[in-house]
């Protein structure tokens, strides 16, 4: 009987020492080589223009067009995912409110990015050159993005308002069903309190 344990135990002591006392696996992991894999440039990755320098109105402005896109794609198929149970309403609101919120920035970044267009004309114009037709262009533009811009940003408001609504009613049918605390509830009303308050 003693034999027949101490044959598996005797391999297993052979197996783990003759592992351990391989030079060439602690080899491999000093080897720079060894797990440093970098993938291949893919063609869809690759863009024609040159990208703005970080920073500027037209980087902030290409940034958020790509933020609004993958929140966009984050939408999509949420009401369906809450229908079937994978996702909560909460989430599902989230994510709309998230593209209502990026929407708003990315009209506020066009403003901006038109404002510096038209220091840019100014500029010009006060220089010699001859771009008067260019900036009442821009300027033309710039109402109406301002004016977009605005439209955003009550959206934006009334969303969040909408949104602090919800929780608050959720938080307090949670608090009755004893899954949620008085704070939830206190901190729900409070955020709801802030947006209601009028802006300086």
């Amino acid at each position: 009987m003693m034999r027949a344990a101490a044959l598996p135990v005797t391999l297993l002591a052979t197996a783990i020492i003759t592992v351990a006392a391989d030079p060439s696996g602690k080899n491999k992991a000093d080897e720079p080589d060894a797990f440093d894999v970098e993938p291949p440039i893919l063609k869809q990755n690759l863009s024609a223009e040159p990208s703005p320098a970080t920073g500027t109105p037209d980087a902030e402005v290409a940034r958020l067009e790509k933020q609004l896109e993958r929140a966009k794609r984050n939408a999509e198929g949420a009401e369906r995912l809450y229908k079937i149970g994978v996702l909560a309403k909460v989430e599902v609101e989230q994510r709309l409110l998230r593209i209502v919120r990026t929407e708003s920035d990315l009209a506020i970044a066009r403003v901006t990015q038109v404002k510096e267009k038209i220091a840019d004309e100014e500029a010009r114009v006060a220089s010699g050159e001859n771009a008067k037709d260019e900036l009442d262009a821009a300027k033309a533009t710039l109402a109406q993005l301002t004016e977009a811009a605005q439209v955003a940003v009550a959206k934006r408001e009334r969303a969040e308002l909408e949104f602090a609504e919800a929780n608050v009613r959720r938080q307090q049918k949670l608090l009755k069903l004893g899954s949620a605390r008085e704070s939830d509830v206190a901190g729900a009303e409070e955020k709801l309190a802030e947006l209601k308050a009028p802006k300086n």
